[in-house]
């Protein structure tokens, strides 16, 4: 069965990459039904980092820039913005706007809109949260020539701008309605997206229309689309009993093969690399997680290489790296990840150093809170795997599974000793992925809540430095401190196998689930 299900996934696969080369017509009409396997915490795209945002929300907005293309050529290229251009200091970008752009009341878009959203991003006014404010620090000024043209003006030359101006966090929001209630995005979905808002159901679906003014016609393809709030132990049974054609998120191997072998023909299978991981992150103000020799005690007792081979049959997760995803040309090497504590070879000598740093501080018999999200793939499985791996030099664990909401409200308090969240973004990118790990004082998501501003210097000189060389240096340096400290210690990487009905058309697989979600080039097949 095995063998059968391995061959049938593999002529699958193969007939799914060269589908392209046919070149299809896209056919208008149709409902995409799909699934998630979490609800939104809030509608606001700035004040959050999860795809339970993303998935149902995004398509209902625009951005400045957006990242597109299959998973081994993402591009990026304009949404509302037409065309841009860089001064050759790096420190003024200029965007030259579409026109005719409509939001979904009727209403004119113009440069006013990009202006009051990036201005709410860079300094949240109170009552609002901006998950990207660090990434956007060297933000210092925005004007508006006239109603298509938007420039922004830079502390320093910032390596990644560029790819955070397509951030899919970044939604456009209405200049007039923040002005009237800066948390309005929280309240009410109004965008300028392919899709126009109908209802959400909290529990059950989340629905939204072709919004017929759309600036980039004949787009949207479709006529709207379903999304089904579901548990993730749900999907499978629910795609082959039709009431959904896909969960764009990703799934497990041997959801990829129960699907393949029951669907055969009528599903598609993409898979790469995903730039997101499983993180545990102490909350350095509560005892004893304040001290260095007990987080690095407890990620110390972590067996990653082990781990890898087991986990990655059953789970979303296998991957062993740092603060990037496995290949990427930021990670430092095997080599010298292996010498930092965590990433030992030899784990029986790990373990025993564990106990010793425990030993040392005092708290040879610690308790743990860990906080966790109740989300099947693979919070739970990697959940579970570090409560066994701290259990054998000694320590005892209460697993805390929340849903989405709380989980985030529970990071936000502290209210918890350890936390299963994610080094998660849209993109392979330094500024991207050390935005969780940054002190409490620079970013919003420093669920660790740790104060040292040394990571936070680090982060300023490498996003500074444009030289390719140069930076990287100090983007492996600064790897190499934030795994030493353990403020926060990643467990292991994800792998992304994404299963759609055979069907749906037009849809690429990105190395992440927050990008390629607008759903304007997607069609059916019926």
């Amino acid at each position: 069965m095995r063998r059968t299900t391995s061959i049938a996934l593999a002529l699958t696969a193969a007939a799914l990459v060269a589908a392209p080369a046919a070149a299809q017509t896209p056919k208008k009409g149709g409902i995409l039904k799909f699934a998630s396997v979490a609800e939104p915490p809030t509608t606001d795209c700035h004040g959050t980092t999860t795809f339970a945002m993303i998935h149902p929300v995004v398509p209902q907005y625009s951005t400045l820039l957006k990242l597109v293309g299959p998973h081994d050529k993402t591009r990026t290229e304009g949404d509302l913005a037409e065309s841009w251009e860089i001064s050759p200091d790096g420190l003024t970008y200029t965007f030259k706007l579409r026109r005719g752009v409509k939001w979904h009341d009727g209403s004119p878009f113009s440069s006013a809109d990009i202006k009051a959203t990036y201005e709410r991003i860079v300094n949240p006014p109170e009552g609002v949260v901006s998950s990207r404010k660090a990434v956007h620090q060297d933000i210092q000024q925005i004007t508006t020539p006239d109603d298509y043209t938007v420039v922004f003006k830079l502390k320093q030359p910032n390596a990644s701008m560029i790819l955070h101006f397509a951030s899919p966090f970044n939604c456009v929001y209405n200049a007039a309605k923040l002005a009237k209630d800066p948390t309005y995005p929280s309240k009410e979905v109004m965008g300028t997206g392919a899709f126009k808002f109908v209802e959400y159901v909290k529990g059950s679906h989340w629905v939204a229309t072709r919004f017929e003014d759309y600036w980039d016609k004949p787009r949207p393809y479709l006529d709207g689309y379903r999304l089904f709030f579901v548990r993730g132990t749900a999907v499978v049974a629910g795609m082959q009993g039709g009431q959904f054609d896909a969960e764009f998120r990703g799934r497990t191997p041997q959801e990829r093969d129960q699907l393949v072998a029951a669907m055969k023909d009528k599903v598609t299978v993409l898979e790469g690399p995903w730039t997101t991981n499983i993180l545990l992150s102490f909350n350095t103000e509560k005892k004893p997680f304040d001290d260095v020799r007990v987080r690095q005690a407890l990620t110390m007792a972590i067996d990653r290489w082990g781990g890898s081979e087991s986990l990655g049959k059953v789970s979303l997760i296998k991957g062993v790296s740092g603060v990037f995803r496995p290949g990427s040309p930021y990670s430092i090497s095997d080599e010298e990840l292996k010498k930092i504590p965590g990433f030992w070879p030899d784990i029986n000598k790990s373990r025993e150093e564990a106990k010793r740093l425990l030993k040392e501080a005092g708290v040879s018999n610690l308790k743990v809170k860990l906080l966790n999200r109740t989300i099947a793939q693979p919070f739970t499985p990697a959940g579970i795997f570090a409560i066994d791996q701290w259990r054998r030099i000694g320590v005892e664990t209460e697993h805390v599974q929340v849903e989405t909401k709380l989980w985030y409200d529970g990071m936000e308090s502290g209210n918890f000793d350890v936390c299963v969240q994610n080094i998660s973004d849209f993109t392979d990118d330094p500024n991207a992925q050390f935005n969780t790990l940054l002190s409490k004082k620079v970013s919003a998501i420093a669920y660790s809540r740790h104060t040292d501003s040394k990571i936070d210097d680090m982060y300023t000189l490498q996003s500074g430095t444009v030289d390719p060389t140069a930076r990287l240096k100090i983007v492996n340096d600064l790897e190499k401190y934030v795994l030493t400290q353990a403020y926060n210690i990643p467990l292991l990487w994800y792998q992304r196998i994404v299963v759609n009905n055979a069907k749906i058309k037009g849809w690429d697989l990105t190395p992440s689930h927050f990008t390629g979600q607008q759903l304007t080039h997607v069609w059916l097949d019926e």
